[in-house]
């Protein structure tokens, strides 16, 4: 027995239709591309129920902050007066719009009609301001004696001064 026949009599034989199948599936599987890596999760979320401290569960507590009834009167009166001369600014707006062929010298006296109308509307809440509050004047009826002793020291090479008021 040759050396060549030793070698065929243990492989088999495939027809040129079958190798060039297998070599197609071999080629295929070499080049076939990887399947997707699955994401990397990049946060993580602990959802077992945090340990109570002690011998009782925790309770819910409810928020009783109470807002102070001057806050909430800033707050209201700080939307109205905001809202208020957003109005007023959009009247001014279309007013000075509609005379927009008006010289600068209009438009300022124009603006001057306002801000007088803003000054009036000032002064009447200030007097009416100062009209509502009470009037506490203290009469005294003796002599007041204030004994005023003040002592100084200058020390160092750049003079500084040290004051110092005793009642």
């Amino acid at each position: 027995m040759s050396d060549t026949e030793h070698t065929t009599d243990w492989w088999r034989r495939m027809s040129d239709a079958a190798a060039n199948a297998e070599a197609r599936r071999i080629i295929d599987d070499v080049y076939r591309p990887a399947p997707p890596r699955p994401p990397i999760p990049t946060s993580y979320r602990d959802t077992t129920e945090s340990p109570t401290v002690g011998d009782a569960a925790p309770v819910w507590q409810d928020d009783k902050r109470i807002v102070p009834a001057w806050a909430a009167g800033t707050a209201v009166a700080s939307i109205g007066i905001g809202a208020g001369s957003t109005g007023i600014g959009c009247g001014i707006w279309l007013v000075l719009k509609g005379f927009a062929s008006m010289s600068v010298t209009g438009v300022v006296s124009m603006g001057v009609l306002v801000t007088g109308a803003a000054f009036f509307a000032l002064s009447i809440g200030a007097a009416v301001s100062r009209a509502r509050r009470s009037v506490s004047h203290h009469t005294y009826t003796g002599p007041v004696t204030k004994n005023t002793h003040v002592t100084s020291h200058t020390r160092g090479a750049f003079a500084r001064s040290h004051t110092h008021l005793h009642n």
